[in-house]
């Protein structure tokens, strides 16, 4: 199975879990949207979280071992300012709306055909997902939850740590992932599967990621690396 050599959530995860107290953390305003909070803390920090582990793990320094950090610590301060990035604002939040808004599969006919979450899952975000992977790089993933024109829905999306994969004969794809939502002694067992042999039709995704809501899709999300090294000076 590929995978990112030297990666597993249960050594490279936090060693905390993504629950955090009603605390707020910050509100931005999106073009169209008008004004969107990123975070209320207790509706998670999954995408800060999983920014933090890459830039450790990129920067080649020893896993985190703090506790959950309080409000106002600089380790909390930088899971807040990696969920911010983990936006790219506006075209983040857009990306997730406009994928809550688009059918599972593939509809239209030929000539005005709009393609589903589950082509754009395969089809347009898994090479680059696996590209990642394959080049020694865990790969950030948004992962969509809900079919919704209500932007208050954006917060029931999530983000996990693609670190490996494997495809069978039958088009079978098993993505392992890192979750925050997942305490670290389960965290290797982590997974999402599904078949990507016909993407135009409607692709189920099964998942034991630590949420409620089924996931309807994913997609590659950007990073750019940050440098951690003050977070594990002491």
């Amino acid at each position: 199975m590929p995978s990112v050599l030297g990666f597993l959530p249960s050594t490279n995860g936090l060693r905390f879990v993504n629950a955090w107290p009603d605390e707020p953390v910050v509100v931005v305003s999106v073009p169209g949207f008008g004004a969107v909070k990123i975070g209320n803390a207790s509706n998670g920090l999954c995408g800060g979280m999983v920014f933090l582990v890459r830039d450790v793990f990129e920067a080649r320094l020893p896993p985190i071992r703090d506790a959950q950090p309080a409000q106002g610590t600089p380790l909390y301060d930088y899971i807040v300012q990696r969920l911010i990035a983990s936006y790219h604002l506006p075209s983040g939040v857009l990306q997730y709306f406009g994928w809550m808004n688009t059918p599972d599969a593939d509809g239209g006919f030929w000539f005005l055909r709009r393609r589903g979450l589950a082509w754009k899952t395969v089809g347009e975000q898994w090479p680059s997902i696996q590209a990642d992977i394959d080049a020694g790089h865990p790969s950030p993933l948004g992962i969509v939850t809900v079919r919704s024109a209500n932007p208050a829905d954006l917060g029931r999306n999530h983000q996990v740590l693609a670190y490996g994969y494997e495809l069978d004969a039958a088009q079978n794809l098993v993505v392992r992932v890192y979750d925050p939502n997942t305490d670290s002694a389960n965290g290797d067992g982590v997974l999402l599967a599904l078949n990507v042999k016909d993407p135009a039709r409607p692709t189920p995704i099964t998942h034991n990621v630590a949420i409620a809501d089924p996931i309807r899709g994913f997609f590659r999300i950007p990073y750019s690396f940050r440098d951690p090294s003050a977070l594990t000076a002491h």
